[in-house]
């Protein structure tokens, strides 16, 4: 069976930066499974392991513009620290906040502190970054109908959410 829309696609996978540095793997855990062509992983990845079949190994190369996109400046704020509070005392570059914002909570990450005021990035992490897989095709199976509804993979035995 290839892999292809409606598919439940099980891969074990690693993922490096340009530079070669692991920024995440399967190995030692479960494997991914997915429901291919519902958005659940970045376009390129999904695109490139289209008509694949069990045992394939597969080197993938994604773009930034197809993985998590290019940064977007309008998400990088000058924030002053007066606004985290007063329970957050030592604010320090690498912290992790949720800020609330008209369309909702955005996760934001701190890049810099200066003169009273902090500099908070709402980007992906690997926004503008390319990304380099190592994939391994482990199984691929037809999506259940209530899996193709609800857009996602179920468990053994069902609906797990």
């Amino acid at each position: 069976m290839t892999i292809k829309i409606n598919s439940v696609v099980t891969i074990h996978y690693e993922l490096k930066d340009s530079d070669g540095e692991v920024l995440d793997s399967s190995t030692g855990q479960e494997p991914l499974v997915y429901l291919h062509g519902a958005s659940n992983i970045i376009v390129g990845l999904e695109e490139q392991l289209e008509g694949k079949q069990i045992g394939d190994q597969v080197v993938a190369r994604v773009s930034p513009e197809k993985g998590y996109g290019l940064p977007v400046e309008a998400l990088i704020q000058q924030v002053p620290m007066a606004a985290f509070g007063d329970e957050i005392k030592n604010i320090e570059v690498g912290m992790r906040f949720q800020a609330d914002t008209e369309q909702g909570p955005v996760p934001v990450v701190v890049t810099a502190i200066e003169e009273g005021m902090v500099t908070v990035d709402g980007n992906h992490p690997l926004a503008g970054k390319e990304l380099h897989f190592d994939v391994s095709v482990t199984a691929v199976r037809d999506a259940s109908a209530e899996e193709i509804e609800h857009g996602h993979v179920h468990g053994p035995g069902g609906h797990q959410h």
